[in-house]
């Protein structure tokens, strides 16, 4: 590709991932942004940007035209679409072709052929790799199809079976059905959610393998007819169908099974002509049968775990092949080397079912440390919105072998500073610590078995009691550095006897934390909610910094206060602490009984009305927030009182939906 000039159309890290190379090849690029993305990392990473107006998908990165239009204000010569978005569209890849534009991608053909998940099955069926039963779903993209005839279909696959997105992937568009009763309604939220991440609502339906390993293998193809896999990766860690860790090369696969994987992938690639950059994405069942679940036609998220074993790099490929060289030897030749595992750092809670945070990241900091690479979109000041997909960054770890990767990757999430947002740091540690997974137990229902509220470490009492102490400590040492830089005297702690301070807090579950100390000689007295915290020696107080010693064990705490919120992070994990005043209980200005918004969004469904009889755990409304939908259930048995918001409505968290009245017993 002689091209001088590359426009990325995406966002985040991926789009500052391909930018990174481009500058290495010394081609110059361009970045697409939306209005919430203005002064994102990627686009300064750019040589040149084009704002598209608006803020949704549909209005900005799906929208093909203005792509082309930036395009040609910039006189970029190529487009890499990253993945997602428009990655896998085969008009858009055919409107650049028609401009005269390079799409960075396979040709148009394959893109078709695979973007149906229904004919690509049968494609796959025909070049003899391994496919399971299903049938598509006809009817309107975003309307009801006929149930008798959703139901007879189910039946004829057999039960569970899994509704799928028949455009894009990532998880969205997907339900598992386990009875015709379920038919309906599955396919009607999988073809709405799919409609919104992807711009098509056609679903599918296919018969479920429970709890599988997932394990797909990477493809490259030249223009000259050459068809070659880099291996596999293992993506079973899985929340929501979505992968959140995945690995190369998979512990369950040996030279022989690597060796039939491969062979199918690349006959899968073959069949279809394919050119770039692929995976071919397979379940493996418990006696490592496997069979073809899709060909993803784009650059893969977890694809820097290829890179590192390989020691590839995959945007370098894909660019070379678009320019219409032939595969180089050190792809042809490729091995594995050593273990490479990612996991991706969302801003969500796995607590409250994985719900998407959003606000102000006020720190961003994960460790330089041995064998870590960071890809990320975000920094510090960084707004964390709720119009794209949560992933704050993707850190992977290289080893020589899987025990020190796994090691490594844990190290440094445990180490990480992130501040202003929820996150599932404490998740991603937890798993890579957990026995099962550290022996290379794991399917897909890894998460079904372990409760990710417990797999989350989060400080226990005594670690919270100890970060309350040293928040109070940290304000007081500010306030002094204040007072002191005024009076123009050295500032700092001072080894004197003090008054009793006081200080109170509340942690983000609402437990309140009343602090009192005293400096008294060489000790500090020191109680949490009246229990005293024996042998407390501060070595170190500063506004940032509180050098502790309790019970004989001394810990550094590293403090960051801003506005109300105070960030401690130590060894005994990460807290945050709020003052009460500017912490109100969630629900406290409401009527009782109002169900409240988890998070902003839009309402996309109601599913009851006022007056109804309803019953515990029934959906009252879905709310989509970045992309996935979050159904609001009834938490009790009672009547509907009131419905408070209309389809389409743009919600706050904490905003109230509706209103129910509990049944009297």
């Amino acid at each position: 590709m002689p091209s001088v000039k590359l426009l990325v159309d995406n966002r985040g890290e991926i789009a500052a991932r391909i930018m990174r190379t481009a500058r290495q090849l010394d081609i110059a690029t361009v970045a697409v942004f939306s209005d919430p993305d203005a002064d994102a990392p990627f686009v300064e990473a750019a040589d040149e940007a084009v704002r598209l107006p608006g803020a949704v998908p549909s209005d900005t990165y799906l929208r093909g035209d203005a792509i082309l239009a930036a395009a040609k204000a910039t006189s970029a010569d190529a487009v890499h679409p990253g993945y997602g978005f428009l990655s896998e569209n085969a008009g858009f890849a055919r409107d650049c072709a028609e401009a005269g534009i390079v799409f960075v991608g396979p040709p148009v053909a394959a893109i078709e052929a695979m973007g149906s998940k229904i004919r690509a099955k049968e494609l796959m069926a025909a070049a003899g790799v391994p496919v399971l039963p299903g049938a598509t779903v006809g009817g309107p993209p975003d309307g009801d199809d006929d149930p008798t005839r959703l139901e007879r279909l189910a039946v004829g696959i057999g039960f569970p079976l899994l509704v799928k997105a028949a455009f894009g992937g990532g998880g969205r568009g997907m339900r598992i059905v386990r009875d015709a009763g379920e038919v309906v309604a599955a396919v009607t939220a999988a073809r709405r959610e799919a409609a919104s991440a992807f711009g098509d609502g056609t679903v599918f339906l296919e018969r479920l393998v429970e709890d599988p390993r997932h394990i797909e293998v990477q493809i490259f193809g030249d223009t000259h007819g050459t068809v070659v896999h880099l291996f596999e990766r293992e993506c079973s860690i899985q929340r929501r169908y979505q992968k959140i860790i995945e690995e190369a090369p998979s512990a369950a696969v040996d030279d022989v099974l690597r060796a039939e994987l491969g062979k199918a992938a690349v006959s899968a690639g073959e069949a279809i002509g394919y050119v770039g950059a692929g995976t071919v994405e397979f379940v493996m069942d418990a006696s490592r049968s496997f069979y073809f679940l899709e060909v993803n036609t784009r650059l893969q998220v977890e694809h820097p775990v290829t890179e590192a074993v390989t020691g590839l790099d995959l945007v370098a490929l894909q660019l070379l092949i678009a320019e219409g060289a032939p595969l180089p030897d050190e792809v042809r030749a490729a091995e594995v080397v050593g273990h490479a595992i990612e996991a991706r750092l969302y801003a969500e809670d796995p607590t409250a079912d994985y719900r998407p945070g959003s606000g102000t990241l006020h720190r961003f900091r994960i460790p330089d440390l041995p064998g870590i690479r960071i890809d990320t979109g975000v920094r510090d000041g960084s707004i964390v919105g709720t119009h794209y997909d949560p992933m704050l960054a993707k850190v992977i770890a290289h080893g020589p072998d899987r025990a020190q990767a796994v090691r490594r990757l844990a190290r440094a999430l445990s180490e990480a500073h992130l501040h202003g947002v929820v996150t599932n740091r404490d998740l991603l540690v937890g798993i890579l610590r957990e026995p099962e997974f550290g022996a290379g137990h794991t399917d897909t229902g890894y998460l079904t078995r372990h409760d990710p509220a417990a797999l989350a470490r989060r400080p226990d009492e005594t670690g919270t009691a100890l970060h309350a102490l040293a928040a109070a400590l940290a304000d007081q040492a500010a306030r002094r550095a204040a007072t002191t830089v005024l009076a123009s005297v050295p500032s700092g702690w001072r080894n004197v006897r003090s008054q009793d301070q006081y200080a109170e807090y509340r942690d983000v579950a609402g437990t309140e934390l009343n602090v009192r100390y005293r400096l008294d000689r060489d000790r500090l007295r020191a109680r949490v909610n009246g229990i005293e915290l024996m042998g407390v020696v501060a070595h170190h107080v500063g506004p940032d910094v509180v050098d502790l010693e309790v019970a004989g064990v001394r810990r550094r705490i590293d403090v960051h206060r801003v506005g109300e919120a105070t960030f401690c992070d130590s060894a005994l994990g990460a807290s945050t602490l709020y003052e009460p005043e500017r912490f109100p209980e969630p629900g406290s200005e409401v009527a009782p009984g109002s169900l409240l918004a988890p998070m902003p969004g839009t309402v996309v469904r109601v599913a009851t009305q006022a007056g109804q009889a309803i019953l515990a755990g029934a959906p009252i409304l879905v709310v989509e927030a970045m992309k996935m939908e979050h159904t609001v259930k009834a938490p009790c048995d009672g009547t509907v009182a009131e419905v408070l918001v209309t389809v389409g409505q743009t919600v706050e968290a904490g905003e109230p939906l509706a209103v129910i009245s509990e049944d009297e017993h």
